[in-house]
């Protein structure tokens, strides 16, 4: 795989320079055929076509689980999400006693406030609703958003329906207090109140946002004039899909051009990546089948699943002063690589017991790719070692039912994971499934069957 060159950074920029503004987005089930700048002219996202030419366009970074909980646990603490107990997605409750992040996990906000950062989070948090694990007992001094694993887009309610009484329960809060928006369009409600905080933040002290959309994530709903974007023939799924992602790259611009006007487009650096990828859950389609307005191409699988669709994502990072422009980076990163990365660049030292790296030396080639990469959800398993990847109980969707056991491919030859080598590579996969099976031993977790 072809490397593109990346700008080394300036060795002296955290020390001559003041301590850079972080703004963190997160999308919620986001495939990599999502986003424009992908190679999906079909899609209208300007903003994240225009942050991905300003600076890095990652095209084989992974979350670190192929849904919500898990993964954002991995972007928050640096470690792979089974050590932090957040596995899968978290339940919603209206009793408010979710158990999430624990209370001893040093966590992103945490850590930049212990640097002198002023903190915020706006959006979908996910990762638990006792008080413990709620974003204020994080080291986020603002938070606006809720504690659920979606809401309704107008009413901003949780709703699961099914076996009587089913839930429905309101879920919005500005820091603890209940707050009241509807029918203010959620995706829309956030870039007001993400715009409003960031009209207040002064040069003299830096600052992180993080921005968690549930775009386009079920509930499917978007107002016209997002949906007047694409043709009315277009298939009704993927027309609601890209809708909603219209409005969350809207706000994005109306952010990166608030950055611009406050002058502080310079002095701040903007991280994007989907939680995970596209959904085939019957739930969000419009016709009770699998939902396909979403695009994971050209990679198989979806959410939930550990083939490549299921959490090989769109990721940016404009990083000025420390990455060139243009760049695109091809080779595997992952999600909990975030954290040292931006405490790094923020003038801090990263925990010394996190799994994540700080990119910028492998991408200046002055230190090598993980050598492994692990994943777990439920009964699967998968690892990576260089363009190998192996998948313990390899996800069934519905049209793609399998058979095996044990999946292996080779991800330059053959990126889509369609042909399966375990039988003409066994001494590979004995190899692969002995660093697997020591994983799992060393994040405490079952070893699937």
């Amino acid at each position: 795989m072809k490397l593109m060159p990346l700008a080394a950074a300036s060795a002296a920029h955290g020390q001559n320079r003041k301590k850079p503004n972080i703004v963190v987005i997160v999308t919620d089930d986001h495939g990599i055929g999502d986003v424009g700048c992908y190679g999906h002219p079909e899609v209208r996202t300007p903003n994240l076509d225009r942050l991905a030419a300003s600076g890095v366009r990652f095209t084989q970074w992974y979350a670190n689980a192929p849904v919500c909980s898990a993964s954002r646990a991995a972007i928050m603490t640096g470690r792979y999400p089974d050590r932090t107990g957040v596995k899968g997605a978290l339940t919603s409750e209206p009793t408010w006693d979710v158990h999430g992040l624990r209370a001893d996990e040093q966590t992103l906000p945490s850590l930049l406030k212990g640097l002198g950062y002023r903190t915020a989070a706006f959006g979908k948090w996910h990762l638990g609703s006792a008080p413990e694990s709620r974003p204020m007992a994080h080291g986020f001094d603002d938070f606006f958003g809720w504690y659920s694993g979606w809401l309704d887009a107008y009413s901003h309610r949780y709703y699961q329906l099914g076996a009587p009484p089913g839930k429905i329960f309101h879920d919005l809060w500005r820091n603890e207090t209940e707050v009241f928006e509807e029918p203010a369009y959620m995706t829309e409600l956030l870039g007001r109140e993400a715009g409003a905080w960031l009209a207040k933040q002064r040069s003299t002290q830096p600052f992180l946002l993080y921005l968690a959309f549930g775009a386009p994530h079920y509930s499917m709903m978007a107002p016209k004039k997002y949906l007047d974007r694409f043709p009315a023939t277009m298939d009704r799924d993927r027309r609601m899909h890209l809708a909603m992602v219209a409005a969350v790259d809207d706000v994005i611009g109306s952010l990166l051009d608030q950055l611009k006007t406050q002058g502080m487009e310079n002095d701040t650096i903007v991280y994007f990546q989907a939680d995970n990828g596209a959904t085939r859950e019957v739930r969000a389609s419009s016709d009770g089948k699998p939902y396909h307005g979403g695009s994971n191409e050209p990679f198989r699988g979806y959410k939930l699943g550990l083939f490549d669709g299921g959490m090989h994502v769109p990721t940016l990072l404009r990083a000025p002063g420390f990455v060139k422009p243009g760049t695109v980076w091809d080779r595997p990163m992952i999600s909990m690589d975030i954290l040292p990365t931006l405490v790094t660049l923020a003038g801090g030292t990263p925990p010394a017991d996190i799994d994540g790296r700080n990119i910028l030396p492998v991408i200046r080639g002055d230190a090598p790719d993980h050598e492994f990469l692990f994943w777990s959800h439920d009964n699967q398993r998968s690892v990576r070692q260089g363009d190998w990847k192996l998948i313990l109980n390899p996800p069934k969707f519905p049209g793609e039912e399998l058979q095996d056991h044990i999946w292996l491919s080779n991800l330059e030859a053959d990126r889509s994971e369609k042909k399966n080598l375990a039988n003409e590579q066994p001494d590979r996969v004995k190899a692969l499934l002995e660093k697997l099976r020591a994983w799992e031993r060393d994040v405490k977790i079952t070893p699937a069957p």
